[in-house]
């Protein structure tokens, strides 16, 4: 039963780093008045006053609709941006409104929402975590490993962009380091996620997939945003943290994870 049982761990730690080659990082596609636009026109618009929402994001029926008119230059839904401008006549009226508004006073303070429940030298809270492929994997059964924990979602552009990046930057330096990836998708069915790994798995991203349907795990560790990232050191302490994905945070994780891996 022990070497069972060990055999298994070792199975489900191996098939984190079976990854093939990593296809193209997608690219945004921005969309204005029903025409593809660069993000320097949207730059353009936005300095001059014009833009009046911006929407990442479209539904099936959107995104089918615009590669019934753009061809192989729609992509995936999540990465389409449609942008709204306002019409001469609507700026005038803003501007308007705007200029008659009273200067708000800097001194209102603002209230910032918490984005972590679990910080910094705090004991990461256990839980076993439902992988893609019906196996289950207990956080405190990696103790003695580097474990990066990583919340995201099917609907989340930002994730999806850090993905296509964590196996040449997180992966690959480290497969044969005492070190875990776990990506958690957090409040979504298996079926979705499961839907959305099969694409992503055709792409090279083929890391194991976890699913937190009912956000328990979510829950004891943060709000608010996501990508989120919890880097957990070898005895079960948060050692870093991290949202969202600015063009350096995974070249950051990699380090961190370096030097707890030295220790």
């Amino acid at each position: 039963m022990k070497n069972f049982l060990l055999l298994s761990l070792i199975l489900i730690t191996q098939s984190f780093y079976g990854q093939d080659k990593v296809v193209k990082k997608p690219e945004y596609v921005i969309v204005i008045n029903n025409d593809i636009v660069s993000m320097e026109t949207v730059e353009k618009y936005g300095a001059d006053g014009y833009v009046k929402s911006m929407t990442k994001g479209v539904s099936e029926k959107e995104r089918n609709e615009l590669a019934n008119k753009f061809g192989d230059k729609i992509g995936d839904k999540e990465f389409i941006i449609i942008v709204g401008i306002y019409t001469e006549q609507e700026k005038i009226e803003r501007d308007k409104e705007i200029n008659s508004q009273p200067v708000a006073s800097k001194s209102v303070a603002q209230n910032d929402e918490k984005e972590y429940i679990l910080n910094v030298n705090d004991r990461a809270t256990d839980f076993t975590l439902k992988l893609i492929d019906g196996k289950q994997i207990k956080l405190s059964d990696l103790k003695g490993k580097v474990v990066l924990v990583n919340f995201w979602a099917t609907w989340c552009a930002p994730c999806l962009m850090e993905f296509y990046d964590i196996p040449s930057k997180i992966i690959e330096p480290f497969k044969k380091d005492d070190f875990v990836f776990l990506a958690i998708s957090s409040g979504e069915t298996q079926e979705k996620v499961l839907n959305k790994v099969t694409k992503l798995r055709k792409d090279g991203i083929n890391f194991n997939y976890g699913v937190d349907s009912d956000k328990k795990i979510w829950n004891n560790y943060a709000t608010a945003s996501i990508p989120k990232n919890f880097l957990i050191d070898q005895n079960g302490v948060i050692k870093y943290v991290a949202t969202g994905n600015a063009p350096d945070n995974l070249d950051i994780i990699a380090a961190e994870i370096k030097k707890l891996l030295a220790k």
